[in-house]
């Protein structure tokens, strides 16, 4: 199925087995990017085991039957200069190899022997138990990382949207080889995967050559569903984590929009506006002319039935309440006053630099495109992107910050120093 659109190619392939492919060629690069998503994340566990979606991900780099150690693989890699990694999230997991086009066989068939054959020795998963909870410790250590952990635990609280990526460390003491078998046994087959091909690669052989390796059959198995969240919250939401520090970092939120809604680019937008640059209205009102941060932004986040909007600031202790007071009469300004049509064109503008910006290289073109057909079942292409950016309207933007911004769906989180909880109750409540 080729994209007719010339300014992004690409093509997408269902193979027998269920598995997608998709090739994304780019003729200004020697580069090429292989790329293998997985339909699973931390929302798709039980509390049991949550935690074992980033456990998996670590372990497949841990040896295979062809390549029985991490050195075998690491040594293979890295003798070509390549770049690999992988990631964890809420509801998806990826592997990936950045390297000379001219050896792109020798990426497909290392993902590809991960992915397939990884032993799971019982001594490496004891080994990276180790590892991964000192991760948790550096997360959980710095409040700058961690802040957007608690701010989620307390807006999807009861979901397992709120649940850590990485797991508590308890759970990964305890997780064993079997549940981590039967984890990738459940998760990990051709229907629930995607596999991209970005960057320089003969256009006439990359079909073939990925059937080659990733073309196995399989057994055809239903994909695990995950339980849809539904914001029931009344009233506003506090999640503090005190801890002994000089600045106090905020984040202030609320629920919004999912991948398949129609506001998602007025959200966007919405976001850029209030936090997205330098030159927005919260960097400006709190960093420039309070003196309240140092640095402060807002972000969009969306799911496939949900989604956030979440600011994020650090600042002096003894200042927290001030700085939550002037960040929430930003937002109900937005929400009574509206953008002006000046701040929208500056925004899309924004939003149109940023996007070609990010979409230079093949990992991450290759990324973009996948997760868009893995989560959405859909593919838009940054011009198509673009295109329903710039029709948005002031109106919808406005309509969508007083939809959001309702102080019964404030959600507060706060790591530092707070020694009077109930002072910042008393602050969301008389919103």
């Amino acid at each position: 199925m080729p994209n007719q659109n010339q300014e992004q190619p690409y093509s997408t392939v269902i193979l027998p087995t269920g598995l997608r492919v998709l090739t994304v060629p780019l003729h200004d690069t020697k580069a090429v990017t292989v790329l293998v998503l997985t339909k699973v994340g931390s929302r798709y566990e039980t509390k049991r085991i949550n935690g074992i979606s980033h456990f998996v991900e670590h372990l497949m780099f841990k040896g295979t039957t062809k390549r029985p150690n991490t050195l075998a693989i690491s040594k293979l890699l890295d003798g070509v200069g390549a770049e690999y990694n992988a990631f964890t999230s809420k509801d998806h997991t990826g592997y990936y190899v950045k390297i000379n086009s001219e050896h792109l066989d020798l990426a497909l068939d290392v993902v590809s022997d991960m992915l397939n054959n990884s032993k799971f020795d019982p001594q490496e998963i004891d080994r990276e138990r180790g590892v991964i909870i000192e991760e948790i410790n550096m997360y959980q250590d710095n409040p700058l990382m961690y802040l957007e952990d608690v701010f989620e635990n307390t807006l999807y609280s009861g979901s397992t949207l709120g649940r850590l990526i990485a797991g508590p460390r308890k759970n990964i003491e305890n997780i064993n080889r079997k549940d981590i078998l039967d984890f990738v046994k459940a998760h990990y087959f051709p229907h629930n995967m995607l596999v991209t091909v970005s960057g320089r690669f003969d256009e006439t052989k990359i079909q073939k050559q990925i059937k080659s390796y990733f073309g196995q059959t399989s057994t055809k198995r239903t994909p695990s569903r995950y339980k849809e969240f539904i914001y029931r919250g009344t009233k506003p939401k506090l999640g503090l984590e005190p801890k002994d520090t000089e600045q106090a970092q905020v984040g202030i939120g609320f629920p919004a929009v999912s991948y398949f809604s129609k506001q998602i680019s007025a959200f966007v937008i919405l976001c850029t506006i209030l936090g997205g640059n330098m030159s927005s209205r919260l960097f400006i009102q709190i960093r420039e002319r309070r003196g309240l941060a140092y640095a402060i932004r807002c972000s969009p986040t969306v799911y496939q039935d949900t989604g956030n909007l979440f600011i994020q600031a650090g600042v002096a202790k003894e200042r927290t309440e001030e700085a939550i007071t002037a960040i929430l009469e930003e937002l109900k300004k937005i929400a009574d006053k509206g953008i002006t049509s000046i701040e929208l064109a500056r925004a899309k503008e924004f939003i149109k630099g940023k996007l070609i910006l990010e979409l230079e290289d093949s990992d991450s073109i290759g990324v973009w495109l996948a997760k868009q057909w893995l989560l959405t079942n859909k593919i838009d292409t940054p011009s198509a992107k673009l295109t329903k950016i710039q029709a948005v309207t002031k109106d919808q933007v406005n309509q969508l910050a007083k939809k959001l911004f309702k102080p019964s769906k404030l959600n507060l989180a706060v790591i530092g120093p707070i020694k009077d909880k109930k002072k910042l109750v008393r602050l969301i409540n008389k919103r």
